[in-house]
């Protein structure tokens, strides 16, 4: 794929974040959005937007953390015979905090969120993909992927696992012109954090508020969104966004497992002491 002109794309956790930057660049390079999250009402908001500004957007809410939505998800766009060339899979979240702080019923939505539903939509379009002669996905991870991250144990599991599964059906479709990347944001100024430490400790809250406040919570979702997706038109296998966050993938090659677990964890600590 070397162009999002005309292309109808799906992307999920559309209604904020990097969902939404993304919905808007590629809106803004002419693809036709298809929009999902739980929140209808913005993802209302943003389609009028999109429109407004002579695009193509529709809206189908789904809350992709609950079982057999992907497949209600797949059905009711197939039902208005929409066929999709490219399948964005964003939405997700994480938690802050002792793996043992939070509930067994919420890793298994963040579970089912960060990897079930997107395994089930990407099995579901990419033949569709195939039938039409080619398409792609985009599947966001984090630079989490690349590395053990003590205090968010199950979601840069659930992360590395994104950059696994992708980097293997890359390799199983490139022959039937499916491109395959994952887009691995580093810290991001987006609603991310407030979801991930809605749960935590008060001194994470606080934390995240003071960096909020100061703009140090990463990069700008725009960038994100622009830098990732000019990656994918260049059939990039998985891309880093921002400055300085490459650094993360390259730290496995130069030290131990033990030593990236203690680096990750002494930095991580701090952020969730009590």
């Amino acid at each position: 794929m070397n162009t999002f002109e005309n292309k109808v794309a799906l992307v999920t956790g559309a209604s904020y974040g990097i969902g939404f930057a993304i919905a808007k660049d590629l809106a803004s390079r002419g693809a036709h959005l298809i929009l999902t999250a739980r929140s209808v009402e913005k993802l209302e908001a943003l389609a009028s937007s999109i429109r407004s500004e002579g695009g193509k957007a529709n809206v189908f809410e789904a809350d992709l953390s609950v079982s057999g939505s992907a497949n209600e998800l797949f059905e009711k766009i197939s039902s208005e015979g929409i066929k999709i060339d490219l399948l964005v899979n964003n939405a997700g979240y994480g938690r802050w905090g002792e793996f043992t702080e939070f509930e067994r019923s919420d890793y298994s939505k963040m579970l089912h969120l960060n990897i079930n539903s997107l395994i089930e939509l990407t099995h579901m379009f990419i033949p569709q993909m195939i039938q039409k002669g080619g398409g792609g996905v985009i599947n966001v991870g984090s630079t989490a992927s690349f590395l053990p991250v003590p205090f968010a144990s199950v979601y840069s599991a659930s992360k590395a696992f994104v950059l696994m599964f992708s980097d293997a059906i890359r390799y199983e479709y490139q022959d039937k012109n499916i491109q395959v990347m994952t887009l691995c944001p580093g810290g991001t100024a987006s609603k991310f954090s407030e979801v991930a430490s809605e749960k935590s400790s008060d001194a994470l809250k606080t934390l995240n508020q003071v960096l909020k406040e100061k703009g140090q919570l990463g990069d700008s979702c725009e960038l994100v969104a622009k830098e990732g997706l000019d990656a994918f038109l260049k059939n990039k296998s998985s891309f880093i966004t921002g400055k300085g966050n490459k650094k993360f993938a390259f730290l496995p090659r130069i030290l131990s497992r033990d030593r990236i677990i203690k680096l990750t964890g002494d930095i991580f600590r701090k952020r969730v002491a009590k």
